[in-house]
């Protein structure tokens, strides 16, 4: 049986968590899942190097992956880093996925939309390298490695041709930062070497951002590739475009393990009040059980989630709906149940 190290996270976290095992438990995969602390308030509470207690650091190494409901990330000085990016730079987690798709149903807005933000997930300005030289002067340090340029860019390109897609969009700055940049794209021009079908293209990051709310539909069926701060932004940017950040979900892979998580935020405002969109966080556990190889029930819970964010009567407040977190969590499980009996 496989495992799974469950992080509760900070604000609405725990709930999110809850409402993934409510559908979790209707659809009973092969999966021992182990909850955990970790995040902003468990360091309140004990201190500590590091943002994750050491016995959850146990579970993470000897677990299959790691679901991580949103946590909070401390932003004085002193602190220590996100739980995300600590997680990430323990396995070396170098492509962050998110995939940016219209849901049925929340059409409206920009039509239909379809293509996946692949960032680079260990270095750039996330690092951790960020000093303060004087009362008067800081600087942090992007660094870009061939390395994992070579990784991440691979990984994009790999998913292009398993959809069956034909472009690469390539976000950089390299106008400005002639060396990390440049880098990053030989990087790109290097590994895409290896795929003659598939063609690629370079934005710079300012033009990037207003293309895609200008024109979105442009990336339709592309992979739109960048580092780790560039690719932050504007898959975030990008999620907009298709609902509510509370929907899109994402993945974090190396060579051995992977963590998902919602693309958001730990909403503390909103802690308690059990209203906030579970749709990322049920989402991001379905593609982990993909990635286990419970296919069935990724499926399932999947197809659910699509058929009630369609049907628009049990769905939470930014999706024009009056349910809770938990009623539109109860209505994914049911659905998903059924469709596994089929």
């Amino acid at each position: 049986m496989k495992t799974v190290a469950l992080i509760k996270g900070d604000g609405v976290g725990p709930e999110l968590a809850e409402a993934f095992l409510k559908v979790f438990d209707a659809v009973k995969p092969n999966v021992k899942v182990i909850p955990l602390e970790a995040g902003f308030e468990w360091w309140q509470a004990h201190g500590g190097p590091s943002l994750i207690p050491p016995e959850t650091w146990e579970v993470l190494e000897r677990s299959d992956a790691c679901l991580k409901a949103p946590t909070t990330t401390p932003w004085e000085r002193g602190m220590p880093k996100s739980v995300a990016v600590s997680i990430r730079q323990k396995f070396d987690l170098y492509a962050n996925i998110r995939p940016i798709k219209t849901f049925k149903g929340l059409q409206e807005r920009f039509g239909e939309l379809d293509f996946i933000c692949v960032r680079e997930g260990t270095e750039g300005l996330y690092t951790g390298i960020d000093v303060r030289l004087s009362d008067d002067c800081a600087i942090a340090i992007r660094k870009i490695s061939r390395k994992q340029s070579e990784r991440v860019a691979r990984k994009a390109f790999e998913i292009a041709k398993s959809k069956g897609w034909s472009k690469v969009i390539v976000v950089t700055k390299r106008n400005i930062m002639k060396e990390a940049d440049g880098m990053f794209w030989e990087s790109v021009e290097r590994v895409a070497k290896d795929y003659p079908g598939i063609s690629y293209e370079e934005y710079f990051v300012d033009n990037m951002a207003q293309q895609l709310v200008k024109n979105p539909e442009r990336f339709n069926k592309n992979v739109i590739l960048g580092t780790n701060l560039f690719m932050d932004i504007l898959s975030e940017e990008a999620s907009g475009l298709v609902a509510s950040i509370g929907c899109i979900y994402s993945g974090n892979f190396g060579d051995n393990y992977a963590m998902f998580e919602p693309a958001h935020g730990s909403a503390p405002k909103y802690k308690g009040m059990n209203k906030v969109n579970p749709t990322a966080m049920i989402l991001s556990g379905a593609w982990m059980l993909e990635y286990l190889g419970e296919v069935d029930a990724a499926r399932a819970i999947f197809e659910a989630t699509e058929a009630v964010i369609a049907e628009r009567k049990k769905v939470t407040y930014d999706l024009g709906g009056t349910a809770t977190t938990f009623e539109m969590a109860e209505a994914i499980a049911e659905k998903a149940k059924s469709l596994l009996k089929k």
